[in-house]
């Protein structure tokens, strides 16, 4: 038993413990015949650090894997980073221009090298920070996008869906982000709110007859229109379908088409089409049957003006950027008489949410996956039930943009990433294959051949990660995570560990093929955790990749949190300044208290609000446990050497076993629910009321043989029970109660026998509080000094002898039979009335005149916040928050009024 220092300091434990932990590799899943139990971490990108989403998104991971790891299953936590194309190749640009260099100072070659020495140098800083967090991740087996097992698997996956028609080449519309220049997806797009113009245009018709307006937010397009479209039931129109307009700047006749895209409600009615620089136009454009290869393009990859293939673009508009050439658009559709009106706009403007510059639909040839194929099993997975999405709320979401989903560009227009597998020889045919030498030997001899320029968006490579990182596609090896460990010393030490754990628990052989069945039981994934933001960038590209490739769910279990906002409910974001360095909480208050506030705030997929008094008031609750076993030091209680609950005979003995077999059960149903919130504040009443606030309380001066092994024994099931929430603090204080066989991470979880329990000794001992308590809220209500000892009479009831000393003792009563003559306090405890005699304790004139004064005060307060409140001005009309407060204030005040009238009507 080590003797505990007085204050807890958890920077003097952590980085120590998880030392540990990791050199003696007890992260590292080594229970042969146990059950498995797998989770992989989302990717975090190589270039990043630790935020306050990773830091809840963590959590709950490392919560569920060390509970797994407890309850005797061979837990895997599958570690990694993502070699995040766009991030990366960002960062390592701008590190070459602080020396005047450029990417295309060098070769692609030499470029990707000073990426790898980057990532060897800079790239382990978020691994460095998920240590700090306390996460027990299998580091001897780290995983890296980009590494020779992960980038085979990648191959593979693109050559077989090539090979089966589900992944090709196509001339589309992309949103295509000019400052990198590089297409992007969808999902990477943020839309803004811009004060913008809409401009009115006239169009002349070809045969002189008129003109027809059409209007635009994006004036320069026009130089690239190829079609004006009206409403086949717009009756305005109708006798100008199959007709031409020339346009104004270029001369060139396009038609008038009809199509359901114009809404004759909006506008002229009529819609100008730019099929190679819009979404919609570009649909609007295959039906009027424009082919992709023949709609115009007039941006080159920088967003400037470029020729369009019939040559019409006057030559001084070449090389103009695009929002300079529309200030000259602007100018010359003016002095043509083209420029009908314009009117100030709000508009939804995308932007890259990388580069923060305007994004620009884009003509381009690009790799496509056939999503909607793809998607059809991954939607029956949910619908079956065969994935869990929790909370469930997420299911209606997850169908609509399933069910509605397009097809995936998968190549980005970058150096850095995987190579797309795709040679094509100088007739413009593509060989797709794993290699150079197959795709030339599918050329043949003497066909020259140019490998693809471009590389893989990360989402593809990403979407293999819960079986790409097991050791697929060489399933005929042993998977790298069976193996040897890291080294002589850390195997035997956890050999050893494992050994005298009261572990495995091993399942009977033909459960354990049924439960394992594929890559050594780790496919399917027992759960994901993810924030409800990658839902469809990762989740369900991980379903679509994984029932195709594998013929199984990724997972059983998809669990979605939700975001962590500021105090105020508003979102986080550095221009903003209300982001929270989760660093610095835990350089303040330590890990455990942040990865417990974590815990207790996360509900299901509701947003977190970050609270730092919250935090404080966790590491304040650590404190308390230190206090606590503390005290069983210096009283002869130290760790228990039984799982199973001792005999007691004691009546308090009795109800704190009851408690600690009720807390395991609540904390076994919630994270069974994954109801995180509900077993840490479990845990948390049980430990600061029960334990500490009431048994230490009522054992003092008492302490017998009995009394010390069930203290000893509570003590143990709390810092399991506590584990997976607060690592560091519970490993501390298990070595410090007792000499040890194993180390905490891989103890027993609590599993106490009901049979134990005594139904009317808890009775007994809840009565007890219930009086102790009864009598504590009337002291303070009225003003009866702490230290003063009052008798209690017990009118016509009486107080059981055997928790008569501890009710004396903890309410500073005396105890007293029969009524109490003069001034009294009633106190009531079931069908009994008690009272305490107050004659001479306070001046009872005062203290019904202070009373009366701040119920007073009290009720006009309520009362004025809830006119505010019941005002419709306010709520509608008021920030949310001062509303929120304002609620907050009345139910507070409410309460104060509430208390201080009880307090009158005891003094009667």
């Amino acid at each position: 038993m080590t003797e505990l220092a007085k204050t807890f300091d958890p920077a003097a434990i952590e980085s120590r413990w998880y030392a540990h932990w990791e050199e003696n590799g007890l992260f590292h899943p080594d229970r042969p015949g146990a059950e498995p139990w797998t989770i992989v971490n989302p990717p975090p990108n190589v270039t990043g650090s630790l935020h306050i989403g990773h830091a809840l998104d963590n959590t709950l991971q490392d919560i569920l894997t060390r509970h797994a790891r407890l309850k005797g299953k061979d837990a895997l936590w599958v570690v990694g980073t993502d070699h995040a194309g766009i991030a990366t190749q960002m960062v390592v640009e701008r590190q070459m221009a602080l020396h005047q260099q450029k990417r295309t100072d060098f070769t692609r070659d030499e470029f990707v090298a000073k990426v790898w020495e980057w990532k060897a140098e800079s790239g382990g800083q978020i691994t460095r920070q998920l240590r700090r967090l306390g996460c027990s991740m299998d580091w001897a087996n780290e995983r890296f996008t980009m590494d020779e097992g992960f980038s085979k698997a990648v191959l593979k996956v693109f050559v077989e869906l090539y090979n089966q028609g589900l992944l090709y080449r196509d001339k589309r519309l992309v949103n295509w982000d000019p400052g990198l220049g590089t297409a992007i997806s969808d999902l990477e797009v943020e839309t803004r709110e811009v004060a913008g113009k809409f401009w009115h245009l006239s169009y002349p018709l070809e045969d002189g007859s008129g003109t027809i307006e059409v209007a635009t937010t994006r004036p320069e397009t026009m130089l690239a229109d190829m079609a004006v479209a009206v409403n086949p039931e717009d009756a305005r129109y109708t006798a100008l379908i199959g007709k031409k307009v020339r346009l104004p700047i270029t001369g060139r006749l396009i038609p008038i088409v009809a199509d359901e895209h114009a809404d004759p409600a909006l506008g002229s009615g009529a819609v100008k089409i730019t099929p190679g620089h819009d979404f919609n136009d570009f649909e609007v454009g295959r039906r009027a049957g424009i082919e992709a290869r023949d709609m115009l393009n007039m941006l080159d990859a920088k967003a400037a003006i470029c020729q369009t293939a019939d040559g019409l673009i006057p030559a001084d508009l070449i090389g103009l950027d695009r929002f300079a050439a529309r200030k000259e658009i602007v100018a010359r559709l003016e002095a043509a008489g083209a420029l009908v009106r314009i009117e100030d706009r709000t508009i939804q403007t995308p932007y890259g949410d990388r580069s923060g510059v305007v994004i620009e639909p884009w003509l381009t040839d690009q790799w496509y996956v056939d999503a909607a194929t793809l998607a059809k099993p991954a939607i029956e997975a949910v619908r079956s039930g065969a994935i869990q999405l929790v909370p469930k709320t997420w299911e209606k979401t997850y169908f609509n943009w399933m069910e509605n989903i397009q097809p995936w560009c998968v190549s980005r227009q970058l150096w850095w990433g995987h190579r797309i597998p795709a040679w094509f020889a100088d007739d413009g045919r593509v060989f797709v294959a794993e290699t150079a030498e197959e795709a030339q030997a599918l050329a043949g001899e003497g066909v020259a051949l140019a490998q693809d320029p471009d590389v893989l968006d990360t989402w593809f490579s990403s979407a293999l990660w819960p079986f790409a990182t097991l050791g697929w596609p060489e399933t005929d090896k042993p998977s790298p995570l069976r193996g040897e460990g890291r080294g002589e010393g850390p195997v035997s030490y956890r050999e050893a560990a494992l050994a005298a754990a009261p572990h495995p628990n091993p399942l009977p052989a033909g459960e354990r093929a049924s439960h394992a069945p594929q890559l050594g039981g780790r496919y399917p994934n027992d759960v994901l955790i993810s924030g409800f933001d990658i839902l469809f960038f990762w989740d369900a590209r991980m379903m679509m990749q994984g029932l195709h490739f594998m013929k199984d769910v990724p997972f059983r279990t998809l669990y979605l949190h939700g975001l962590v906002r500021a105090a105020d409910g508003a979102k986080m974001s550095k221009s903003k300044g209300n982001t929270v360095d989760p660093l610095g909480l835990i350089d303040q208050y330590g890990a455990d208290a942040l990865r417990f506030f974590m815990a207790a705030m996360e509900s299901q997929g509701r947003d977190i609000k970050m609270d730092e008094k919250r935090v404080e008031g966790y590491r304040n609750f650590a404190t308390k446990l230190w206090n606590a076993s503390r005290f069983a030091q210096a009283n002869g209680i130290g760790g228990s050497d039984t799982l199973e609950p001792p005999a007691a005979t004691l009546a308090v003995n009795k109800w704190i076993v009851a408690e600690t077999v009720a807390t395991v059960q609540a904390v076994d149903l919630a994270l069974a629910d994954y109801r995180f919130d509900a077993a840490a504040n479990a845990i948390y009443q049980f430990v600061w009321s029960r334990f500490c606030d009431w048994y230490l309380e009522l054992i003092k001066g008492a302490i017998d043989a009995e009394t010390k092994a069930v203290a000893g024994w509570v003590l143990d099931q709390i810092l399991v029970l506590l584990h997976p929430f607060m690592p560091f603090i519970t490993e501390e204080l298990w070595h410090a109660l007792a000499p040890r066989e194993h180390d905490l991470i891989v103890a027993q979880w609590p599993m106490p026998d009901a049979r134990a329990l005594d139904p009317a000794a808890s009775r007994e001992v809840e009565r007890l509080i219930e009086l102790v308590e009864g009598v504590r809220a009337a002291r303070a209500e009225l003003n009866v000094p702490p230290g003063a000892k009052i008798a209690l009479h017990t009118g016509a009831g009486s107080v059981p002898e055997a928790i008569a000393p501890y009710v004396e003792r903890l309410a500073r009563v005396t105890l007293a039979s029969g009524e109490a003559s003069g001034a009294r306090a009633p106190i009531l405890w079931g069908a009994d009335t008690f009272a305490l005699a107050l004659d001479g304790v306070i001046d009872l004139d005062a203290e019904r005149a202070r009373l009366t004064k701040s119920l007073a005060a009290a009720q006009k307060e309520r009362d004025a916040l809830a006119g505010r409140l019941g005002n419709p001005s306010f709520v509608e009309r008021a920030k949310p928050e001062a509303v929120e407060k304002a609620r907050a204030d009345h139910a507070e005040k409410a309460a104060d009024a509430e208390r201080f009238a009880t307090a009158l009507a005891r003094l009667g």
